[in-house]
């Protein structure tokens, strides 16, 4: 027996077709920073690419580990060199070497913005969004450039700490992270979680600020502020877990990622498997204990 629609009812079944959502995949241009960073960074993009999302990453000539070519993403080589190789060549003069690399760093987006054929092939690709780490400050001149939303990938700014450039944080309550104090401080280490945090602005203005802002100064006008250029960021990835963050307070736009590298739990009885494979070898467990509150002691 057939089923028969009548004029009215393709309408209605064509109306009701169109109501449904539609997902389409966004195009991301993600601009990383070499070395150990590169690592948090591929997990994102390979998440987005799995989720249909056409990624590109803006790569350095001279990179040591972003892969020119992935199944993951297209790569965009850029002219110059990034700064990596000279923050390890020069490890021997600290001062030196934090100059060097402030200067490295920053003299890729610059060659970058002087190329105008390969701005014009960022515009003309439209991006939806630019996803960077916020390391470096390349990332966020490319994304005010292209006018699209700039999402950081981030625990640590070449402005300072996440947390402290964009939520409030009461140094008598909120324990700067190279401090390595608790929320439970005494007077004397509040007084430290002071100089530790002034020692923090200090290097920013030392290394970063130096470098970056002629190049705000020069593209983006002089009445730019510096600071709240590279902080207003539209989403912050932030790579930590709030349960294991002392109490305070945070923004809407953050979301916490902890663990997101960490693959599925191993089946114990796989774990047993193994160990019983290598009985004539060794197995190292190692980790780490708190004796006391702040207090870590590496155990093998």
């Amino acid at each position: 027996m057939g089923i028969t629609m009548t004029k009215s009812d393709m309408i209605t079944f064509t109306l009701l077709l169109i109501q449904l959502p539609c997902v389409f995949g966004g195009k991301i241009l993600v601009y990383p920073l070499d070395g150990s960073h590169w690592l948090n960074m591929n997990g994102v993009i390979e998440e987005l690419h799995a989720k249909g999302h056409k990624v590109t990453v803006a790569r350095p000539s001279d990179s040591w580990y972003i892969p020119e070519k992935s199944p993951h993403y297209n790569s965009v080589t850029l002219d110059g060199q990034d700064g990596f190789k000279d923050h390890y060549e020069s490890f021997v003069f600290q001062q030196v070497e934090m100059r060097l690399q402030g200067r490295g760093l920053s003299l890729l987006p610059l060659q970058m913005f002087e190329n105008e054929t390969q701005m014009q092939s960022f515009h003309n690709a439209k991006y939806d969004v630019v996803l960077t780490d916020p390391t470096i400050g390349g990332g966020a001149l490319l994304a005010r450039h292209l006018n699209v939303p700039l999402i950081y990938n981030a625990r640590w700014t070449f402005l300072g700490e996440a947390h402290d450039l964009i939520a409030p944080s009461p140094l008598s309550y909120t324990p700067h992270l190279t401090a390595q104090l608790t929320d439970k401080m005494t007077f004397p280490q509040r007084i430290l979680n002071v100089v530790s945090y002034i020692v923090s602005g200090l290097t920013r203005l030392y290394i970063s600020e130096r470098h970056y802002k002629p190049i705000v100064r020069r593209y983006f006008g002089p009445d730019v502020d510096y600071t709240t250029f590279f902080v207003d960021a539209d989403m912050w990835l932030l790579r930590n877990d709030f349960v294991f963050e002392f109490p305070r307070p945070t923004m809407p736009n953050i979301v916490y990622m902890g663990g997101f590298q960490s693959s599925a739990r191993c089946h114990r009885r796989n774990c047993c498997s193994f160990c019983t494979a290598t009985s004539e070898s060794h197995l190292a467990v190692c980790g780490t204990k708190a004796s006391q509150p702040g207090q870590q002691h590496f155990t093998g």
